[in-house]
């Protein structure tokens, strides 16, 4: 009876660590654009990831039982100052993961002088890693290498954007010509626009400086970039927002549709930054994953 018990609690025990979450450093080698320095990485009420200098992939695996072949990269948000893992990374995952969805939390490094060679364009270089590294390894993953999708949050929802709109400029090494483009994109209270009257200051200090020139301003103004070859999107977002002007969501919602792109969009009334508040607290993540069903990413 004890080795029988003690069988099935092993097999418990590897089951768990099969189907629960793996880290995994981003690139196979170097990170592109390092500077040589002491890792500071600190984490704040067991939640955002502050000063993160050395990038990672997150993968929660949807069950077997579940599975459908649809990946979705998740960024989280911070103001390209820190990272909420858990808020808009690992719940969002398991989230996704009920849905069939295999999800990759993006630990996407921080723009910073000390650490970063031009940190205007460290977090775009792990978006575009990101995606190529899943694609690369789909058939690990059971995913399907066509049906890959990134959700972002505030800046990550930037982060996201920008990826959606310049995936046909590399900024990694990519050798295999494997696509960058996400097959999708989901934005929560994105910050899209780098423009004085619209933009989210601190996230633009941080990735651009205080004293940015005008083409870099424009470069990262992500609905300025939006083509016929941008992916399908979601936008949600509250227009109670005081700290990313909901402004953000409708431009880039117009320039989708100015490019015939398919595009949603859901403006809660009240729901605040980071939706803290009801409605939107309790029912963004319907929304989104009646979008994924309509546009069968789900079945």
């Amino acid at each position: 009876m004890k080795k029988a018990f003690l069988l099935i609690a092993g097999f418990i025990s590897i089951m768990t660590l099969a189907h629960g979450q793996e880290v995994m450093d981003l690139y196979d080698g170097p990170v592109p654009g390092a500077k040589a320095a002491q890792n500071q990485e600190y984490v704040e009420n067991n939640e955002v990831h502050h000063k993160v200098s050395e990038p990672k992939l997150i993968l929660y695996p949807a069950g077997p039982d579940k599975a459908n072949g649809t990946a979705i990269i998740i960024c989280p948000g911070g103001g390209y100052e820190g990272l909420w893992m858990v808020h808009e990374g690992a719940s969002v995952a398991k989230k996704m993961n009920a849905l069939g969805i295999t999800a990759f939390v993006l630990k996407y490094r921080m723009p910073d002088d000390r650490t970063m060679n031009d940190k205007r364009f460290g977090p775009l270089q792990d978006a575009e890693r990101a995606i190529q590294k899943v694609r690369e390894n789909a058939a690990r993953w059971h995913v399907n290498p066509g049906r890959v999708g990134v959700i972002g949050f505030s800046a990550g929802g930037h982060l996201a954007s920008t990826l959606g709109t310049h995936f046909d400029t590399a900024v990694v090494a990519n050798p295999k010509n494997i696509s960058l483009r996400p097959d999708f994109m989901i934005l929560i209270y994105p910050v899209i626009s780098f423009a004085d009257s619209v933009t989210h200051m601190g996230s633009r200090n941080a990735l651009i400086g205080r004293d940015p020139s005008e083409k870099m301003i424009e470069y990262f103004s992500n609905n300025l970039r939006v083509s016929d070859s941008t992916p399908p999107a979601l936008l949600i977002q509250a227009t109670d927002d005081k700290l990313v002007p909901v402004k953000n969501s409708l431009l880039f919602y117009q320039a989708l549709l100015r490019h015939h792109v398919s595009a949603a969009m859901h403006l809660f009334d009240i729901g605040g930054h980071g939706f803290p508040d009801d409605p939107a607290k309790s029912h963004w993540f319907d929304y989104a994953a009646d979008w994924l069903r309509f546009k069968q990413w789900v079945k």
